[in-house]
């Protein structure tokens, strides 16, 4: 992750030497990355582009289209017209319908395209940044902080997911700074939680164990973020082969959950559905090689793909991965293929699961399935159009 005076750094590096001689001092560049990644601006030209040359992004993939007129959207300018009618410059029913609009982008998450809800949550952020230029009351005020926390954390994940990783760590050092600055411990620890989960996609497993535990001690004991760090260390424990370790920690997820109830909306990503724990058994033990995934995983599946539940189409992608591989340990590898297969062409399998389809398909090469073939196209091609 960098810090923000590498990030200003790196903006005088991507400049042509013409450029160069007209661009301010490091720190006057590291004020104006403050400013944007706590969402005060967005930059204009020159820096939107040296951003995108830094990040080797399009200026589309990293901001958002440029609009010719002012975008209007339906959702905030509902917020807006709340504002204006209220007592004050904020009001109780504008803080309120904002923190109501957070819970809604979380529900939306295991449904909606990550490049989508990225767009939606922006938008929120930047009416936010409006709104903390008025006035208003103190308490006001940390409320506007805490929704602007949570909505940063939100986007960082759906850059994660897009593997946009700068962007995302820039949104997710202001959520945890924000969480800092409001003392709101559960933002904190979803913030190691979620850097935890990238490092575990990355493949760096030690940080990710690391981060999963210090989410831990940071999070309020057995809530929403404690539970679900938990559940994310007994995966790294598996990903690290610590087999002991791993039945361990399911143990404790297994415990936590037991007498929790299922939240009013289950499917938000920030609140701990205990249906959430047979998911994480699924893949935990699919990960240590233990055929008893096998029933979990389709157990999982089975729920998901439900027409009486809620549509949770991507978590079912990744449940199919979890039977995959299940199936693999307990020696059926045709029909590990085929359920691979229909994973690689659901068109809901995002970029930051690539690495766990791919190697399911090294696994089947390994067994010179003639399946392998059509799974590697269908990989290929899945790869091609996300690029």
């Amino acid at each position: 992750m960098w810090s923000q005076k590498r990030m200003a750094a790196e903006l005088r590096n991507a400049a042509d030497a013409d450029l160069q001689g007209s661009l301010p001092e490091i720190a006057s560049l590291v004020r104006g990355i403050r400013r944007y990644e706590a969402g005060e601006h967005r930059p204009e030209d020159p820096y939107r582009t040296l951003y995108c040359r830094v990040f080797r992004m399009s200026e589309e993939e990293l901001f958002g289209a440029r609009p010719e007129v002012p975008e209007r959207d339906d959702e905030t300018d509902a917020l807006e017209l709340a504002q204006r009618i209220s007592a004050t410059d904020v009001g109780e029913e504008t803080l309120s319908r904002l923190e109501g609009a957070v819970d809604d982008l979380a529900v939306a998450y295991p449904r909606t395209p990550p490049a989508e809800l990225l767009i939606r949550t922006r938008r929120h952020l930047a009416y936010v940044a409006r709104l903390l230029d008025g006035k208003k009351t103190l308490a006001e005020h940390r409320r506007l902080l805490v929704t602007a926390g949570w909505l940063s954390l939100l986007a960082s994940t759906c850059h994660i997911d897009l593997r946009q990783f700068p962007a995302g760590a820039a949104r997710l050092r202001t959520a945890a700074q924000l969480a800092r600055h409001t003392e709101h411990a559960e933002i904190a620890a979803w913030c190691l939680e979620t850097e935890a989960w990238q490092a575990l996609t990355s493949g760096d497993h030690r940080r990710a164990l690391d981060l999963s535990q210090g989410a831990q001690a940071v999070a309020p004991k057995g809530g929403s973020p404690y539970i679900q760090a938990t559940a994310q260390e007994g995966r790294v424990w598996a990903r690290l082969g610590g087999r002991r370790e791993t039945r361990a920690v399911l143990r404790r997820v297994e415990g936590l959950v037991s007498s929790l109830p299922t939240p009013d909306r289950p499917e938000h990503h920030y609140r701990y559905d205990p249906a959430k724990s047979i998911a994480y058994t699924a893949t935990t033990l699919a990960w240590i090689g233990d055929p008893a995934a096998e029933p979990y995983a389709r157990q999982v599946l089975a729920r998901l793909e439900s027409a009486d539940g809620p549509a949770r189409p991507r978590r079912a992608v990744s449940a199919r991965l979890d039977l995959s591989l299940a199936l693999l340990a307990a020696d059926q590898p045709e029909e590990a293929a085929h359920v691979t297969l229909s994973a690689l062409t659901s068109g809901r399998l995002v970029p930051s699961n690539f690495w766990r389809a791919a190697e399911i398909i090294e696994r089947i090469e390994a067994r010179r399935l003639p399946e392998a073939t059509e799974l590697h196209e269908a990989y290929a091609h899945l790869r091609q159009a996300s690029a």
